[in-house]
């Protein structure tokens, strides 16, 4: 259906639809190469809070794994919306909202994973629909659930399909909501400055999103933008290293789960400041772009526990 500008949603085939199990398979290269791509020892390659996610003394097979490479799970694994019973809309009207992502364990350095994915949400909003998608990864060999992400879609146009009065809005998560906040207006607890390099999303798209928007310059025109912009989800990667650095100590094992509310758009070369506030184990954030001072995305990490030395 591409280049159509006709949207027509079938709520009920939505939610009844089931999706086929898909496996995804990452290596110690990967996981090393998406905590470069996130800017892991981007500014110090001896980093000795960040220098475990791409080298360990004893083998590669012992790096640490950062939580946000769960995202990259649903990467080719994830369905694919535009083939969906029940859902005809113009792809380039979706925008990706919010990711949710569980930690269950620390994540191995490589592994085999099957995917199962489904319907989480499906919301009217008149002009727009919201969809949401829960994946969860399970290691192939032993069935033990590693991670679950839950992707937030929002489909410009695709909205008023309900056939009541009342707005068509359908939720069965497996776990509780993504807790709802709002940015403090007191002196964030910790901040921390970070430079996005100019070649940013070109190193980041080698993770496997190879949407040409983040590199292609007439993709990014035709778009709206001057330029190509950054990928969502590695200014998420970019947060949550901040969050690990400055909250955690370094430990990012504490990390039980976090979201991310994607906001505007940030484009490589630009430096991002992570504004965090702490609640009890909550951590809530914010990033702002420095060169427009403007937000770009906002949410939140819950702890397993305090680091000792906060």
């Amino acid at each position: 259906m591409e280049g159509s500008t006709k949207s027509v949603i079938n709520p009920n085939l939505v939610i009844s639809h089931q999706f086929p199990e898909a496996t995804y398979q990452y290596s110690v290269r990967d996981a090393a190469l998406y905590a470069l791509g996130v800017g892991a020892c981007g500014s110090d390659a001896t980093d000795d809070k960040e220098l475990k996610y791409v080298y360990h003394g004893d083998g590669q097979e012992f790096i640490k794994v950062l939580p946000t490479f769960a995202a990259l799970f649903t990467l080719g694994a994830t369905p694919n919306l535009f083939s969906m019973p029940g859902m005809e809309f113009d792809p380039r009207l979706l925008l990706h909202g919010q990711q949710y992502i569980e930690i269950y364990k620390p994540l191995p350095s490589n592994c085999s994973i099957v995917n199962k994915a489904r319907v989480a949400g499906l919301h009217d909003k008149g002009k727009a629909a919201i969809l949401e998608i829960e994946t969860t990864s399970c290691d192939k060999e032993s069935g033990e659930p590693l991670c679950m992400n839950r992707t937030t879609v929002f489909l410009r146009g695709a909205g008023g399909f309900s056939k009541s009065s009342q707005p068509y809005s359908y939720s069965n998560y497996s776990s509780g909501q993504v807790p709802t906040f709002k940015i403090p207006k007191s002196q964030p607890f910790a901040s921390f400055e970070d430079i996005t390099r100019p070649s940013q999303a070109l190193l980041y798209r080698l993770s496997g999103d190879y949407n040409p928007l983040h590199s292609d310059p007439m993709v990014a025109k035709i778009a709206g933008f001057s330029r190509p912009i950054l990928h969502g989800l590695c200014t998420l990667g970019f947060a949550i290293r901040a969050v690990s650095r400055c909250i955690c100590r370094g430990d990012s094992d504490m990390i039980k789960n976090l979201s991310g509310r994607f906001l505007l758009h940030v484009f490589p070369g630009e430096t991002l400041i992570t504004e965090m506030w702490l609640d009890g184990l909550r951590v809530i954030y914010q990033v702002k772009v420095k060169e427009r001072n403007k937000a770009v995305l906002s949410g939140h990490v819950d702890l397993n526990r305090l680091a000792s030395q906060l």
